[in-house]
């Protein structure tokens, strides 16, 4: 009997069954694709996330726009990064619901990022202060956009190759090995001290060539020819999707939780802030961005493991810890003077909320793929997608219209409403 390949060997290690080939919810013919088509995904998962790391809003691009001249610009860096790429997946998701194979749009979509980072790096060699700006937040329009057919894709093509029980692990351990990336990325900038505009610029066109590898992997993924049922009319069809809302009531009832605990993502530049305000400096950056790829990688294999056996009890927990950090650091704040609280404690509640922000990103993702099948996934993903883009952009102007009091009056805010959410996920029904 011939050997196995390496792929399946290594597969059926991570898959720790005896049967690593088990195939719940994809065709029997994906089955012995399984294992090759995990480690393209893989691959192209991590790429990407330490993509997003080099192109981050809150750090590169934000110490970009103050390089060319263009302060006032860095308000809309992270709406229009989120936002962008999530509005227009409800467009996105009816026309991809007419195509029987789907990878193409992954692959269309993370070369649309490549260029869309090139183009940044463009801006700022080429011309100066506003102008480079609305280069830089034009071409992170293009980004946004591209980046919303990967996330409809990614989904419905996962759902199509991996099986129902390895795909929390998927997202798990490319979290975890990018994580890992991006740690050693934030100790080199450490070492960096304050790096000259040239530096950025080569972590723009370094993460330009991470979403051209990515999108040749995923192009490689065998996947077979899904369903094609409703493909009328994109937009017809797109506002036809949202009647889920009304009609579905577990799905209406995921989006809800889903938008509650928007308060993991949204509170963490608070907390950067507050440190901020106490002492400030490049180091400070650093320590941020070295907790949280420090959280990712020590984190997300956990949770994702968990999520293969519960993506409802992972929301639960990711969402009760991320909700009580926040009240705790806001309380904390509003009761004891600033120095009493000590240079360390808010980095290391930073750290605990990414932890709880990667269980809860993790959980909710890998629920919405357990949760239906065919093209309702697709419609799924591009429903929620899209209302949660709208309010992501209304939960930030009311968390910049409370931090006019303090930035710990927004994290209260937000502690609060991930106290809801957790309370909403427990009525969730197990998927798994």
């Amino acid at each position: 009997m011939s050997e196995k390949p390496a792929s399946d060997r290594l597969y059926a290690l991570i898959a720790n069954e005896e049967d690593a080939r088990v195939c719940r919810d994809i065709p029997d013919e994906a089955c012995h694709q399984v294992p090759r088509n995990f480690f393209l995904m893989f691959g192209s998962l991590v790429l990407t996330k330490l993509g997003d790391l080099l192109i981050s809003p809150k750090t590169v691009l934000a110490w970009l726009m103050g390089a060319v001249g263009a302060h006032a610009l860095v308000a809309w860096l992270v709406p229009v990064r989120e936002s962008g790429s999530m509005i227009p997946q409800l467009a996105i998701g009816a026309w991809m619901r007419r195509k029987p194979i789907r990878k193409g749009f992954w692959v269309g979509g993370s070369l649309g990022q490549a260029l869309a980072v090139l183009l940044m790096a463009a801006s700022v060699w080429t011309m100066d202060g506003y102008r480079a700006g609305f280069g830089i937040l034009a071409a992170l329009v293009i980004f946004s956009l591209a980046r919303g057919f990967c996330s409809v894709a990614m989904k419905d093509v996962q759902g199509k190759v991996i099986p129902k029980t390895r795909r929390g692990r998927l997202a798990g351990l490319a979290t975890t090995v990018s994580g890992i990336l991006t740690a050693t990325l934030a100790v080199l900038l450490f070492q960096a001290g304050e790096p000259s505009l040239l530096f950025y610029s080569l972590l723009l066109v370094m993460g330009a060539m991470l979403w051209l590898i990515a999108g040749v992997m995923f192009a490689n993924i065998e996947e077979l020819r899904g369903e094609t049922d409703g493909g009328g009319n994109a937009l017809q069809e797109a506002l036809r999707s949202l009647s889920l809302l009304r009609d579905d009531a577990p799905f209406r009832h995921f989006v809800i939780t889903r938008a509650l605990l928007l308060c993991s993502a949204l509170a963490a530049p608070y907390f950067v802030v507050m440190a901020q305000q106490q002492s400030g400096g490049a180091t400070l950056l650093a320590t941020f961005l070295f907790a949280s790829s420090l959280a990712s990688s020590v984190s997300a294999s956990v949770w994702g493991w968990m999520a293969d056996r519960s993506s409802r009890q992972v929301l639960i927990l990711g969402a009760t810890i991320a909700s009580t950090t926040c009240l705790l650091v806001a309380v904390l704040s509003l009761l004891l003077p600033a120095s009493s609280l000590g240079k360390g404690f808010l980095p290391l509640a930073f750290f605990v909320l990414s932890i709880a922000h990667a269980g809860v990103r993790l959980g909710r993702k890998t629920y919405l793929v357990d949760m239906a099948g065919g093209n309702k996934r697709t419609d799924y993903t591009a429903v929620s997608n899209t209302v949660i883009g709208v309010l992501l952009l209304v939960a930030g102007a009311l968390s910049a219209l409370v931090s006019l009091l303090s930035p710990a009056a927004v994290i209260l805010m937000l502690g609060a409403m991930g106290l809801c959410g957790t309370l909403c996920a427990r009525r969730l029904r197990e998927v798994q």
